[in-house]
């Protein structure tokens, strides 16, 4: 037999002098074979170099063992907190992880799903692109062949769960952290308000401002895609608006950016403008001044989310119905919004 050779489960049978069909009760740990011979059988595979043909199992059994998850960029920590909680949840129950990155781009985010569906994963989490506005390309995965959980990004759409935090009230405090420290005219770095947690966000800026009195002014927000770059452009437009002391951002990448802009400008933080972030970037901490920016349980929202993805594949509920979880946030107060 040559090396190159894979190694079936009827070499195994014939080197043993035994049936293949012991040998494959044997190897799917079943009780009907002992102890004894499942160590000769096991033993002998480990020597053969045999290894499972994991794709013709996946076709008895029409199941793989695996989910998908999509994320607009792994590189945003955020994200890739939220992918650890993701894999240890999966890991734990046995499941294999495939991630794929839309880059905020809702032709890749097409492409992705067909891939996933041609590949037929148990389930898939999904946290939208940013230019992601129909969920018809998500249909023929949700109708053939699995559940679909959402995170971070929520959507009202068919019977799928959705896991997210309380993006209304964490805008609501950080506004209201900025008031609290002398802020009266407060430029918000908003995101696409084609995506619903952007439009939540901005909502609790203007409200924060209505409950303070402090009159709302659509001049006063940048919508982007909050990149670092956006955040430098953002920042040029607020120095050349009448009167700003204060910027709230939907991201830290973007609150950022635009601090680099104004230091380099001679503006100081928090002094002449106060800044508040969103997200807790590890980056957040150590920028001088650190930036005072809301915490997310991103962690614990992929497990949350696995969770809820694996009981649904579990139940295979065609009738599924919504899990959604609602996290809480926390306000992280650094040096970057104290006024003297």
């Amino acid at each position: 037999m040559k090396k190159t050779e894979q190694i079936t489960i009827h070499d195994l049978a014939r080197a043993l002098e035994i049936d293949s069909s012991t040998v494959s009760r044997a190897l799917n740990d079943s009780p009907r074979v002992s102890a004894k011979t499942k160590k000769r059988i096991l033993d002998k595979a480990n020597e053969l170099g045999y290894q499972r043909n994991s794709l013709a199992s996946n076709l008895r059994t029409n199941k793989t063992n695996t989910i998908g998850v999509i994320v607009p960029r792994i590189s945003r920590n955020f994200f890739s907190n939220v992918i650890s909680g993701i894999e240890e949840t999966a890991y734990q129950a046995g499941y294999n992880v495939v991630i794929c990155q839309s880059l905020e781009s809702l032709d890749r985010e097409k492409k992705i799903m067909n891939s996933l569906l041609s590949n037929r994963v148990d389930g898939i989490l999904i946290s939208t692109s940013m230019e992601t506005e129909n969920m018809d390309h998500l249909k023929p995965y949700l109708n053939n062949v699995g559940p679909i959980v959402f995170y971070d990004r929520p959507c009202d759409f068919e019977n799928c769960s959705s896991i997210s935090i309380n993006d209304y009230k964490a805008s609501f405090e950080a506004t209201e952290h900025l008031i609290a420290n002398g802020c009266k005219h407060i430029v918000y770095f908003s995101g696409p308000q084609t995506v619903s947690l952007y439009r939540n966000r901005k909502q609790g800026y203007i409200d924060a401002l209505k409950k303070h009195d402090i009159e709302f002014n659509e001049a006063y927000c940048f919508e982007s895609m909050l990149s670092e770059d956006n955040g430098i452009e953002s920042a040029k437009k607020v120095l050349k608006l009448p009167v700003v002391d204060g910027v709230y951002s939907a991201n830290d990448t973007a609150a950022i950016g635009a601090m680099q802009y104004f230091k380099s400008k001679g503006v100081k933080v928090p002094d002449d403008i106060a800044v508040v972030g969103f997200n807790n970037d590890p980056i957040s901490g150590v920028i001088e001044p650190s930036l005072t920016t809301i915490n997310q349980p991103d962690f614990e929202m992929g497990k949350i989310a696995s969770s809820v993805l694996l009981q649904q594949i579990k139940n295979k509920d065609i009738n599924r119905k919504k899990q959604s979880a609602v996290l809480d946030i926390e306000l992280i107060k650094r040096n970057s919004s104290k006024k003297m």
